[in-house]
């Protein structure tokens, strides 16, 4: 068997999104040759504090902020050209150097703004059963991909080709959607410079990353979304468009399972989500809103109130044996400081019956009632721990809690915003 050292790491979120994940990717990409995304796209929403600088990522790899990391936007991600650049930008004039260090995949689909406008109508339609989209047009861009109508980077440069394929989708949209004052001049004329713009960037990211593992370098996989968003996995339809777990890293990038090595889960030491969906551990209370202000629970893409909730074991076993985590990343259990008593959600109960794996019917899941246990809180801060030993006896035994009822051990924890505030056990 080849060494852990030869396979890409994968870094995933174990509940709904806004774990953490992009800053156990900073602090491993100093490690590391190569940081890549394998799916979503700019509806993500990854924050990193370094220095007291706090940077965003969106679309690209949270590894460009460690300056002797490359980076690469792979196959299954989605991306909105524009969006691309103005975040390359933003970053750049932060004082991050990009230069020779970012790739995009030359199989990646392109969103388009009528993409955009698209979701915004498919969201209308669905009135109050909206899903809670951020509008950034990744799910019309997937059923582009999957209806064999996308378009992708590897067209922009034959005009002809992109032409057609344009003109033919947007006409498509219009048949269905009426005409939305899409200018399709306009942007043929506006996506000719960005070609030539973006040529630097693209490789063929598959052979690049076969490359790369069979010289030995290493690879870290920056999942994004998380597992509870998956579409085949998730909480559908409140879902995203992809492939959000450990399935989705080998589809988006053409590497096999044989070639993945650690898999490691970012899990929020409480929960959370954005938009529409059941949710069975929100606290709709003064709890909640603690949770909420503590946590400072507000997304980073959308700038949406996130919903919150206690931690809910049922949501992680289900995570855990979908995607295999080999260790844990506990993020924000410096929110929990201020609580005396701490519950976590350990099975349902649903028609009568207990229930201790997650069910697939949003029905069921809605008329869920929650069987938790109540630990002890630890009434003091633990922002200036730097070890586990550290950490007050009943944060250690939250935390063993854990790691006993999922199997895998708690590798990281996070007791603040910034690169340093992490506690590697």
């Amino acid at each position: 068997m080849a060494d852990n050292n030869t396979k890409a790491s994968v870094v995933l979120g174990c509940q709904w999104g806004d774990e953490g994940k992009g800053k156990l990717v900073d602090i491993l990409a100093k490690d590391i040759d190569v940081c890549v995304r394998c799916q979503g796209g700019n509806n993500a929403g990854h924050t990193i504090v370094v220095d007291g600088v706090k940077y965003a990522f969106h679309m690209l790899p949270s590894g460009l902020v460690n300056l002797k990391c490359v980076s690469v936007v792979g196959s299954g991600v989605v991306v909105h050209l524009p969006s691309f650049f103005s975040e390359l930008e933003e970053l750049e004039a932060q004082g991050l150097d990009c230069d020779g260090r970012l790739f995009i995949s030359d199989r990646c689909h392109l969103v388009f703004d009528f993409h955009q406008i698209v979701d915004g109508l498919k969201e209308g339609e669905l009135g109050r059963g909206s899903i809670g989209t951020t509008k950034k047009g990744i799910g019309p861009a997937y059923s582009s991909k999957a209806s064999r109508s996308g378009i992708r980077v590897h067209h922009l440069y034959h005009p002809e080709e992109f032409e057609k394929r344009l003109r033919t989708i947007v006409a498509a949209r219009y048949r269905r959607y009426g005409d939305f004052g899409y200018d399709v001049e306009a942007e043929l004329a506006r996506y000719k410079q960005l070609a030539q713009r973006l040529r630097p960037y693209v490789i063929d990211s598959v052979e690049y990353l076969h490359n790369s593992l069979g010289a030995g370098k290493r690879v870290l996989v920056e999942g994004a979304n998380a597992l509870m968003l998956d579409i085949d996995f998730g909480t559908y339809p409140y879902v995203t468009s992809s492939n959000t777990g450990v399935g989705g890293v080998c589809t988006g990038l053409g590497i096999p399972p044989s070639k993945i090595g650690n898999v490691i889960g970012v899990a929020k030491a409480y929960t959370t989500r954005v938009g529409g969906g059941p949710f069975p551990t929100e606290l709709l209370d003064d709890v909640g809103q603690k949770l909420r202000d503590v946590g400072a629970e507000y997304g980073v893409t959308t700038g949406r109130p996130r919903r919150c909730g206690w931690l809910d074991m049922v949501v992680l076993r289900y995570s855990t044996m979908i995607n295999g985590y080999t260790a844990i990343n506990l993020t924000k259990l410096d929110v929990l400081d201020v609580f005396d008593e701490i519950k976590v959600a350990v099975s349902y109960v649903i028609g009568g019956k207990k229930v201790t794996a997650f069910p697939a019917d949003l029905d069921d899941l809605e008329s869920a009632t929650v069987n938790y246990v109540t630990l002890p809180g630890w009434n003091q801060s633990i922002s200036k721990c730097r070890s586990f030993a550290e950490l007050p006896e009943n944060c250690q035994k939250y935390v063993r809690f854990i790691e006993n009822d999922i199997g895998v051990p708690v590798k990281w924890i996070g007791v603040g915003a910034g690169r340093e505030e992490m506690i590697f056990v």
